[in-house]
């Protein structure tokens, strides 16, 4: 795994916003609190000049994002191939209602990140990236679990994607309407929206308590 030896990353001609680039934003730390938060990435690769978008988990170390599945999936076969990709991470924050149809939005954060994946084959760091895939869904769950035997690690394909060509992108705050629109009788403002967690309800065949983390379960 590389080294962070930088706070904020390079723009490059892919990972520069240019659409609104006031929201850009290129600092490790705010990229790293985006997918930390983020449960589902959406990544695209094409394959014979046929484009695909696959919903998937992951999991951060230090500057690598992990994806894993079988060695039978489609997406992890191709991508291990060097082909390029990219991954996106979008947190929905609000509904933004404007007083013009025109200037409804969203408040997001959301991350991009371009580049190859590559086989993971160090069974260590493969081992890390298993344990931060459920460690992201649930803090300190590795610890609770049983590992994964060896026939269940040769049943999974990790790879590892860096950020080293991303950027995220966030909006906040009210509309903003055109100066003559803000005396129109339309009600204008921001519809908050967030992630919340349900009572947890437990497997008929558990024999322990659930686990405080999953109990005060927050996101």
């Amino acid at each position: 795994m590389s080294e962070i030896n930088q706070e904020n990353l390079t723009p490059t001609q892919r990972s520069q916003i240019k659409r609104v680039p006031q929201r850009g934003n290129y600092e490790r730390e705010v990229i790293y609190q985006i997918l930390d938060e983020g449960l589902i990435c959406h990544v695209g690769f094409a394959i014979d000049n046929q484009p695909y978008v696959i919903p998937t988990a992951y999991g951060r170390v230090d500057d690598q994002l992990y994806i894993h599945g079988s060695p039978a999936s489609r997406m992890l076969r191709s991508l291990q191939t060097g082909i390029e990709v990219c991954l996106t991470v979008t947190l929905l924050d609000g509904l933004v209602l404007a007083r013009s149809a025109y200037h409804h939005s969203m408040n997001y954060r959301s991350v991009v990140i371009f580049g190859t994946a590559a086989l993971v084959k160090d069974a260590e760091e493969k081992l890390a990236a298993l344990q931060a895939f459920t460690d992201h869904v649930i803090p300190k769950r590795w610890e609770e679990v049983r590992p994964p035997n060896r026939q269940e690690l040769q049943g999974t394909l990790v790879l590892s994607l860096p950020l080293t060509e991303a950027s995220a992108k966030v909006r906040t705050g009210p509309p903003l309407d055109d100066e003559a629109d803000y005396t129109l009788p339309v009600w204008a403002g921001v519809v908050p929206l967030k992630l919340v967690a349900g009572e947890a309800i437990a497997d008929s065949r558990s024999i322990e308590q659930i686990p405080t983390q999953v109990r005060n379960y927050t996101r």
